[in-house]
């Protein structure tokens, strides 16, 4: 009994035993305790799309003569267009999001943007990621701000699946968001070795009595850790891409954010991005490939959702830190500007576009730019309000009031 006893102290609370990427992981020991009864929460799923999406060309008002004035040569075709109305239509490259849309379960959310824009990728991106202008003392995130207020009786209430650093957005004073590169990462690497698991495994597992609070306590959390390893173990094993994901780094990515959802998981906020929008030249081919990259994945993971039970509780957002200018540049490309749609995806949303196209009359623009309609910080208030049911007035402000989004 000793030499168990001994065994287990020594294998569990060592700093080298059980890492993730060198650290304890702790997280995934409440995760999986909270698994049980999170079954009815409301997830969110965010994907930033970094560079500043062409809005216009996206969600084309392919009805205003204006807009193939200002794009000579990146004008979609009023053919190709896939029409939502007799005025605005989708991207061809987004089939998708169109058949996302004849389902109900796709908003684009119209000219959203916010007072005084600024055309850096890096001070506009902040903006959205605080939801309010930066202070040196204030770089706390809008979605870790939520962490800190509402949801730090949850060990993992936020994820971060990609490379590089943890987004602002999540940046919060009491849960630090993990921040995965992929699902491999995201295991317990004692169990890559066969021997000690072998050894460890009924260990364990054993039912324990006696009074050492302490060794209790080991065997409580290893006994959970060993349970939230397999069943990350069985997501990366049960990989299924009969939902038609791309193969492309944001497709493997919402792949493994709904196969975590499934997995029992209690995070609420999951995080995830796709590059490459900063289009100043030579734009129409590669934003094309973005603009299906986008669609295909997130019309796969939808599918994938439905078909393990969850897609009534979970919403999607997708967002860009600033559109394109409305006159596209003699690069055949173009330079940085305001406004641009924002796109809402889930099975309870109210489906459709909301809120009008801004105007492209040229006296109606602001130094060649559209007139945002919508501030960002609504459709902010109101996730938090009517999808997280969380109270938006100590993240966003009360000013912001929600815009309506879910039906």
């Amino acid at each position: 009994m000793n030499d168990r006893r001994s065994f287990l102290k020594h294998s569990l609370a060592g700093s080298t035993a059980i890492s993730l990427s060198g650290a304890i992981p702790g997280f995934l020991l409440g995760a999986a305790r909270e698994s049980e009864k999170v079954a009815s929460e409301k997830i969110l799923v965010v994907v930033q799309l970094s560079g500043g999406n062409d809005g216009l060309n996206t969600v084309i008002p392919y009805g205003d003569d204006e807009y193939y004035k200002n794009r000579f040569t990146l004008a979609i075709g009023k053919g190709s267009v896939l029409k939502i109305d007799d005025q605005i239509g989708f991207h061809p490259a987004l089939s998708g999001f169109q058949e996302l849309m004849e389902n109900n379960q796709l908003a684009v959310v119209q000219g959203v943007g916010y007072p005084n824009p600024n055309r850096s990728h890096f001070e506009s991106m902040d903006l959205w990621h605080t939801a309010h202008r930066i202070t040196e003392s204030n770089r706390i995130g809008w979605l870790g701000r939520t962490i800190d207020n509402h949801l730090t009786d949850n060990d993992l209430p936020a994820l971060h699946l990609g490379d590089g650093l943890q987004p602002l957005a999540l940046r919060n004073e009491k849960k630090p968001a993990p921040s995965i590169q992929s699902i491999d990462n995201f295991r317990l690497n004692i169990f890559n070795d066969n021997s000690t698991r072998r050894r460890l495994t009924p260990l364990i597992r054993d039912a324990r009595t006696g009074g050492n609070d302490l060794l209790s306590y080991i065997h409580e959390s290893a006994n959970v850790a060993l349970e939230t390893s397999h069943r990350i173990e069985n997501v990366a094993r049960n990989a299924n891409n009969s939902f038609g994901y791309p193969p492309t780094t944001l497709g493997r990515n919402l792949s493994v954010i709904a196969r975590l959802i499934g997995s029992g998981l209690s995070t609420r906020i999951y995080y995830t991005t796709l590059d490459g929008f900063d289009t100043h030249s030579n734009q129409a081919e590669s934003h094309q490939g973005l603009l299906n990259n986008l669609s295909s994945s997130i019309a796969a993971f939808v599918k994938e959702l439905k078909s393990q039970g969850d897609d009534d509780r979970v919403a999607l957002v997708s967002f860009s830190e600033f559109g394109r200018r409305v006159r596209e540049n003699a690069s055949r490309g173009t330079d940085h500007g305001t406004a641009a749609p924002l796109f809402v995806v889930g099975s309870k949303v109210k489906p459709g576009l909301i809120g009008k196209h801004p105007s492209l009359i040229p006296d109606q623009l602001v130094d060649g730019d559209l007139r945002f309609k919508i501030d960002y910080r609504r459709v902010y208030a109101e996730l938090l309000e009517n999808w997280l049911e969380i109270d938006p007035k100590s993240i966003v402000g009360a000013e912001h009031k929600p815009i309506q989004v879910f039906g």
